[in-house]
């Protein structure tokens, strides 16, 4: 080995070293926390090392954007480890952003990245992305027509994901915006598309997000951006739920019982918030969603439908955007995954907030795959449930919060 050699070998040694420390300090916090859930995976390990390249080196001072980061680990392993500053970074989970922030708080980091919305201001003039790769197929598009039309025309974007997740038709979906698109090798499970010569403007053409769509069943038109769940189609789960208000009409404080405060928690595009308010005209709705997406397109919807005067969308983790005992009616068809991982813990998350936001004998009514058994969590966290429907994957169930002095 020559001496360059030897010196470039301790010095990724060293590298190694460093990151494996690194990646050892973050915590999940204020995530959803469960000993077989980290805060990083063998992606961010190997999307950290590929931007280590020394031909990156002019990114490093203000022309790094990080999307997709899960909790932290690429855009202060950028300034840790990297040594980048003015990195900034889009992340659609709120729980994921503030995961970022109490981390760069605790490890001390003085140059913290600063999150934004994906749009302009997280783009322009960035030399290299860093993207953990989304699931779906409409959050990539959309993300990276946003980098080839925001960001510097020389951008190097390099996407990093789990092989299992991870189909071909993820390249050719960066193959619209990019004329350049590669596959590295696979290492840890994990494996880096490197993407770049982005399409000029006229190539690109118009903004494909949101997207617009519906169901005869709504009466309503849908919208929704990349990331949004569930998209512009009515899901079984919620159909089935909105078939109860139907065949077991909740009731409330409003004109002749009906609801007169609801939440739509997960709102997703905002079907059942949209459908909540055309229901009951006198009923204020909050909709609330901790992913930036699915209330960009709940707000949306909520426009296009006329209802917008009457519903309230807020990013936020569960129901912490609720006042006190304020809910007539709360509406929930939950997540099941954490990132890719089933995990009851997150829908048990949600129920348990609703306690506290619920007015006495106010009503959680939620709909959930059955095999998942959500009964036991949703009676001690707000009281007997009922059973409203059941088809051969779906269970729709109430619960009432006990009013005072019962």
């Amino acid at each position: 080995m020559t001496e360059a050699g030897a010196r470039e070998s301790g010095a990724a040694d060293a590298f190694e070293a460093a990151l494996t420390a690194f990646l050892r300090e973050l915590s999940r916090e204020p995530d959803l926390d469960a000993p077989e859930l980290l805060p990083f995976d063998a992606t961010d390990r190997l999307l950290l090392q590929a931007a280590r390249d020394p031909r990156f080196g002019e990114a490093l001072p203000g022309g790094i954007a990080v999307i997709g980061d899960r909790h932290g680990a690429l855009a202060l392993g950028a300034v840790r480890l990297l040594g980048a500053t003015g990195v900034r970074v889009h992340q659609d989970p709120l729980l994921g952003e503030r995961a970022l922030h109490a981390n760069a708080d605790r490890l001390d980091v003085a140059d913290a990245p600063v999150s934004l919305p994906l749009g302009p201001e997280l783009l322009r003039g960035a030399k290299l992305v860093l993207l953990q790769l989304p699931r779906g197929l409409d959050a990539l598009d959309e993300i990276a027509q946003a980098i080839a039309r925001w960001a510097d025309p020389a951008v190097v974007v390099l996407a990093g994901g789990r092989v299992k997740h991870m189909t071909l038709a993820m390249n050719e979906v960066l193959q619209r915006s990019f004329a350049d698109v590669s596959a590295g090798l696979a290492r840890q499970k994990s494996r880096v598309l490197t993407a770049t010569a982005a399409r000029p403007e006229p190539a690109l053409g118009a903004p494909r997000f949101p997207v617009w769509g519906g169901d005869p069943d709504l009466g309503f038109r849908l919208a929704a951006y990349g990331a949004a769940f569930g998209g512009t189609k009515l899901d079984r789960g919620t159909r089935l739920l909105l078939d109860t208000m139907r065949t077991a009409p909740p009731r409330g404080s409003g004109p002749g019982r009906t609801p007169a405060r609801i939440v739509d928690l997960g709102c997703g595009t905002g079907t059942l918030a949209v459908s909540a308010a055309r229901a009951w005209p006198d009923a204020e709705v909050i909709a609330t969603d901790q992913s930036s997406a699915a209330v960009a397109s709940t707000r949306l919807t909520a426009e296009a439908a006329g209802v917008a005067g009457r519903v309230a969308t807020v990013r936020a983790d569960g129901c912490e955007a609720v006042p006190d005992g304020w809910a007539d009616l709360i509406l929930l068809n939950p997540p099941f995954h954490s990132g890719s991982t089933v995990h009851t813990a997150v829908a048990h998350r949600l129920i348990r907030s609703c306690a506290r936001a619920l007015a006495p004998g106010g009503e959680l009514r939620i709909v959930f795959n059955s095999p998942l058994g959500y009964r036991p969590i949703l009676e001690r966290a707000i009281g007997p449930a009922e059973q409203l429907a059941r088809d051969r994957t779906f269970t729709v169930l109430t619960a009432r919060k006990a009013r005072a002095g019962r």
